[in-house]
Parts: structure tokens; C-alpha cells; sequence
């Protein structure tokens, strides 16, 4: 189960152990006065609400089909480069004396053989027009050499069309460029997560949603009119504000809007269909176009559909809330009644109003807070540090996964696509699983089988058996990078969980700048990328054993439960086996249930995934747990 926000429960369980107590069934109940509970359950936040609203009807189902076209828009953005700076395996100089030769006489006569076959980057140093002249096509392997002179020729039988790559040359001693380039991108990304996260901020979701994509759109377009490196670069730059924030701000949309127990089904299944989807059909896109500048047009274009989003999409009802638009955002929620067919109480409305009142006051006491709170003490500190050394490396093995493909030595359009794949049974086998087997765990034995496939990949010789390896390793960092996703949000402290949050995952950017470079290695030796990447995988999985667990457990509201929380934990422990030796140890005769309208046990990947600094959000759906505590006592005897 996920960890809950911290309640205060009305039923406790004593010991019989204390000596001074002398129950016969070892329980001391204490139920709270009827007016007690009267003045508990006054208070109505968004989520009690929902359930009259409907947590999953008509429209948030159409809001969640509408989820496509923005998961579409985020996987073109993040791989397109891929295709667009495509290389082939086999190239060389280009010699203008030989243009009326074959390929193969052009390649036999002014191409000296070095121990991989062909050189790519050196050309006999000859006169090849008094050559011609002799009619003498046989090369001297004695023949002095020199670097090319006049560009490349390059063979298109494994990748069918020129790319910006090849079209400019970024071979040879300019093979780093496409990486440089790459780099760039995430550059870009961290000052997109800045600027979008504050507008969201500010202005609200539909704003930051329209101008993320339309600078996507843009600077997407701008790329295929680019003819230096500089200007490639410059549109990459721009083109990076996009990641992330062309579909976060939807995926927040509709998470905000359904119920806590669909939150899970639509955080994970939007990303393992939609997005897995769009991965896959992006190869065969750029493969169909056969040309790198329709290419950028066609995977940019779409993004201008987000200027019809107001008239589709609403916004948020939340973000309304916390702006103190509390009546506008009835007004949203009264579109949601009138397409589900239901009816909400006038009365439920007057205590909602009252509730939003109240928890924007307690708001303003905690604005006081910072990220350096988390560094003031140690073990907070050190836990903090962990986090921020784990998710730099998962964001940089998985984005080095998604870049080593073209190294595989295999069709890189069929290997992409069989590894985007891997992203639907991932998302689907850890909605099964993380909620049972918990996060330190589960991180950790992804991380380590993650790095041990690649590793392995790395020595072995056959590409099928190298792909294959590499792919696996793939699936399980795709695995730890989803439970990355949501880990530290439960572990901070929500007085600085916003913040903290933002932090690691603006982190996560910076690592994946050296993503490109970890795959530019293969130019050194071809085992190094996936050696680097599986060793990292296997030492920072280990490190997450040094992490506290969270499922189950309270998450901490204060800097001192922050500091506190864990403490009581071994690094042995395993949920699993913790909660079936609980459940043997509770003793047959009544169970109490504490049902709080405030939280259902659901795992908070589902509003926290994909967020770097969509800061207010999660502070406020935490700080108004904290003053809703128990409510209802069920009491069942079996």
C-alpha cells in the first residue's frame, strides 16, 4: 500500500503490556463525543468533494482520451533528434576528381583500409585528375594520406535518408557536435521547467500548457530551416523549454480531476499506452518521410493543436482554489455535474467554500520555508543528498539507454521501437507490484538488474545477443525511473516537499546533459557506454538501501518528522514480510478502520510524476490533509 498523509485517529490500541492497565482483550477504545466528530468532518477539501462530482465519469474519461495528443507531443519532442541527426555506419571522403566513378571504384581508389576496413576520415593524398588521366585505378597502399578535404560520402543502406547530421558534416572531428547539440536540449529544459513552473504558478495550467507547446511548435519548425551548427542549436535550446511541460500540465489537468483511486490508472496507463505509442510510430515516421527538415515539420506542427485547450480543456479547479477563485471553480466543477449527470448538495458547495477559506490563511504560514531547510540537519541532509545522487543517476541511464540505441549494431529504427515498448509491461508490471513490495526495495532491484544486463551487454560480441541485453536493462531502469518519479515527494517533508522535489528533479536535467557524452564514448570503445551505465545503475541501486521506505507509512509533515522519519527502520527490513508478521500478531477479536474523506491509499506518483516545479500544488494538497484528520469510525466485529 502507499504511504498516507499523517492522520490523528479517534480509535487507539493499548497494550496490555502496561502494567498499570488490566484489560482482558489488551484494547482500550476511546470513541470521540458525537459534537466532536461533527466538528471533524465540517471541513470539506477538492477530494471529498469529487466523489459528488464523479471520480471518474464522462468527462474525466474524455479528459483523459484528450491525454493523447500531449503524451504524443512529449515523446516527439524528447526523441526526435534521434532521427534527425542520424548517421550512418559507413561513410567516407568525398572525393570531387571521382564523381564519375562508381561508388565502389570512388571507395577502392581513394580510401586507404585501416583494421576496421574503410577509413572514414582519411583520403589518399594523391593527384587523383593525373591518375585518371593513367587510367590506373589500383591504389598504392604506400600512397601518402591526409584528412578529408571536400566532405563525405555516406552509404544509406542502414539509414535511408540524410540527416542534419550528414547534410553538415558532424563526422570525424566533428562527430561531438550531435551530442553538443543534445546537451543543449536539456539546457533548454532546465530553463523551460523554470520559466513554465512559475507561469503555471501564476497564471495557471492552461497558460503554461499553450505556451510550452507553442514554443515547441516553433522553435520545432525553426530546426528544419537551420543550415549551421549554431542555428541547429539554438532551435534545440528552445525546443527543450517544451520537454516535459507540453504534457506535465495536462497530466496534472486530469489527475487533478478524477478520484484518488483512478489517480494510479491514469498516471501510469496514460504514460504506458499513449506514450509508449507515440515512441514506437516515431521511427517509422521519420523512416516514411525519408527526409530530416518533414521530419522536424511533421513532429512539431501537431503541438499548435494546444491553442484550442481552453475550448476543450478546463482549468484547474485547484489551482483556482488556491488563487481564492473559489466560485469560478464551482463554476468548472458544475460543467463536470452537468456531463457526468450528477448533482452536487448546495450545502456541500457552502462547506467546500468555507474549507478553501480557511486553508488559504494556513497557507501563508508555511511560505516561510526553503529547499536549504532540508540541509540544516543531518540526517535530512543526508537523505536529501541520496536522493539527489539516485535520480541524477536513473535520469542518466535511462536517457543513456534511449541514446545508445544506434550503438546496438542493429537496425536502429526496429531496436527504438522494441525498447520504447518495454515502457507498457514496465509501467504495467510496477502498478502490480510497487504497492505491495514497496520503494526501496523494488528501486533497488531494478537499479541492480538494470546495470547487470547492461554490463553484460557490454562483453558480449553477437549484436542480437548485445541488443537484447541492452533492451532488458532498458525495461528494468524504465522500472526505477517511474518509482524514482514519485520516492522522494513521499520521504521531504511537506512544509519543503514542493521544493525539494523541484530540486532533484532539476538535478535529474543536469545529469542528463552527460547522457550524450556517456554514448559519445562508444568513439573510444564500444563496450564503454553500456559499461558506464550499468555500473552506475548497480552503485546508486545499492545506495537506495540507505533510503527509508514509505510504504505504509505516515508522510512527514514537519522538518522534525522529516528528520525523524525512518529512524526506526534496518536496512533489512521488507515490507512484505513486515506486514504478514503484523498480521499474524493482531489479535482476532476487532478491527477498527479509520476512513479519512481526505486520503484513500493511493500511490502519489499519480500528482507527482513529471513535476519539477509545480510547486503550490503539492504543498497544498498536503497541508490540507494535515488539518483534516479522522472522521468516520467503522467498526466491524468479525
Amino acid at each position: 500500500m502507499p504511504p498516507q498523509e499523517k492522520f490523528e485517529t479517534s480509535a487507539h490500541l493499548n497494550n496490555s503490556r502496561d502494567n498499570n492497565l488490566n484489560c482482558q482483550n489488551s484494547m482500550d477504545i476511546q470513541i470521540p463525543e458525537a459534537n466532536e466528530i461533527k466538528e471533524e468532518t465540517k471541513d470539506l477539501d477538492f477530494d471529498e468533494l469529487l466523489p459528488y462530482v464523479g471520480e471518474f465519469g464522462l468527462y474525466q474519461k474524455i479528459l483523459f482520451i484528450l491525454m493523447i495528443p500531449f503524451t504524443s507531443f512529449v515523446a516527439w519532442v524528447y526523441f526526435s533528434q534521434i532521427f534527425i541527426t542520424l548517421i550512418p555506419e559507413k561513410y567516407w571522403c568525398w572525393v570531387p576528381e571521382l564523381k564519375n566513378l562508381t561508388s565502389n571504384e570512388r571507395l577502392s581508389l581513394a580510401i586507404p583500409l585501416d583494421h576496421e576496413g574503410y577509413s572514414r576520415c582519411n583520403m589518399y593524398d594523391v593527384n587523383y585528375t593525373l591518375i585518371l588521366l593513367n587510367e590506373s585505378y589500383v591504389p598504392n597502399p604506400l600512397w601518402p594520406t591526409k584528412t578529408c578535404q571536400h566532405g563525405w560520402e555516406f552509404n544509406y543502406s542502414d539509414v535511408p535518408y540524410a540527416t542534419v547530421a550528414t547534410e553538415l558534416g558532424w563526422v570525424c572531428q566533428y562527430d561531438s557536435l550531435p551530442t553538443v547539440a543534445q546537451s543543449i536540449f536539456f539546457i533548454g529544459a532546465i530553463f523551460g521547467g523554470l520559466i513554465f513552473g512559475w507561469i503555471a504558478d501564476q497564471y495557471g495550467r492552461i497558460p503554461a500548457l499553450i505556451g510550452a507547446n507553442m514554443m515547441g511548435f516553433l522553435a520545432g519548425v525553426a530546426t528544419a530551416f537551420t543550415n549551421t551548427f549554431w542555428q541547429f542549436a539554438l532551435c534545440r535550446f528552445f525546443v527543450g523549454f517544451a520537454f516535459d511541460n507540453c504534457f506535465t500540465m495536462m497530466y496534472i489537468l486530469v489527475l487533478e480531476y478524477v478520484g484518488p483511486k483512478w489517480r494510479t490508472f491514469v498516471a501510469n496507463m496514460s504514460i504506458a499506452m499513449f506514450f509508449t505509442f507515440a515512441s514506437c510510430i516515431l521511427p517509422w515516421i521519420a523512416y516514411f518521410l525519408l527526409d530530416w527538415r518533414m521530419t522536424c515539420i511533421a513532429t512539431s506542427v501537431p503541438l499548435i493543436l494546444a491553442v484550442a485547450t481552453p475550448w476543450l480543456i478546463p482549468e484547474s479547479a485547484r489551482w483556482l482554489v488556491s488563487q481564492g477563485q473559489v466560485d469560478k471553480a464551482i463554476d468548472i466543477l458544475g460543467k463536470f455535474e452537468r456531463i457526468n449527470g450528477t448533482k452536487v448538495p448546495d450545502d456541500v458547495y457552502k462547506r467546500f467554500r468555507e474549507t478553501c477559506a480557511r486553508i488559504c490563511k494556513e497557507e501563508e504560514a508555511d511560505k516561510t520555508y526553503s529547499v536549504l531547510d532540508l540541509f540544516k540537519t543531518p540526517r535530512l541532509r543526508n537523505i536529501t543528498i541520496l536522493f539527489i545522487i539516485i535520480w541524477m543517476a536513473i535520469s542518466l541511464v535511462f536517457d543513456g539507454h534511449v541514446r545508445n540505441v544506434n550503438n546496438l549494431g542493429l537496425n536502429v529504427f526496429v531496436t527504438f521501437t522494441i525498447a520504447a515498448a518495454t515502457e507498457l509491461p514496465a509501467d504495467t508490471f510496477l502498478t502490480l507490484v510497487l504497492d505491495r513490495w514497496g520503494r526501496r526495495w523494488l528501486a533497488c532491484c531494478s537499479l541492480v538488474i538494470s546495470g547487470v544486463f547492461s554490463i553484460w551487454a557490454s562483453i558480449v560480441s553477437n549484436h542480437i545477443y548485445t541488443a537484447t541485453l541492452a533492451i532488458l536493462g532498458r525495461f528494468w531502469i524504465n522500472i526505477s525511473y517511474n518509482i524514482g518519479l514519485q520516492y522522494a515527494a513521499e520521504v521531504l517533508p511537506t512544509v519543503v516537499r514542493a521544493q525539494g522535489v523541484a530540486l532533484i528533479h532539476i538535478m535529474g536535467y543536469v545529469a542528463s546533459i552527460l547522457a550524450p557524452f556517456v554514448v559519445y564514448l562508444d568513439v573510444v570503445s564500444s563496450i564503454l557506454p553500456l559499461l558506464v551505465l550499468g555500473t552506475l545503475g548497480i552503485i546508486c541501486g545499492l545506495l537506495t538501501l540507505f533510503l527509508p521506505e514509505t510504504l505504509d507509512k505516515d508522510l512527514p509533515q514537519t522538518l522534525q518528522d522529516g528528520e525523524d522519519f525512518g529512524k526506526d527502520q534496518k536496512m533489512w527490513d521488507f515490507p512484505c514480510i513486515e506486514r504478514k508478521r503484523k498480521d499474524e500478531e493482531i489479535p482476532p477479536v476487532t478491527i477498527f478502520r479509520s476512513f479519512s474523506k481526505c486520503s484513500t491509499r493511493n500511490s502519489m506518483r499519480a500528482s507527482l510524476r513529471g513535476e519539477t516545479l509545480r510547486s503550490n500544488m503539492i504543498r497544498r494538497s498536503s497541508i490540507k490533509s494535515k488539518k483534516f484528520k479522522s472522521s468516520i469510525i467503522e467498526v466491524e466485529k468479525l
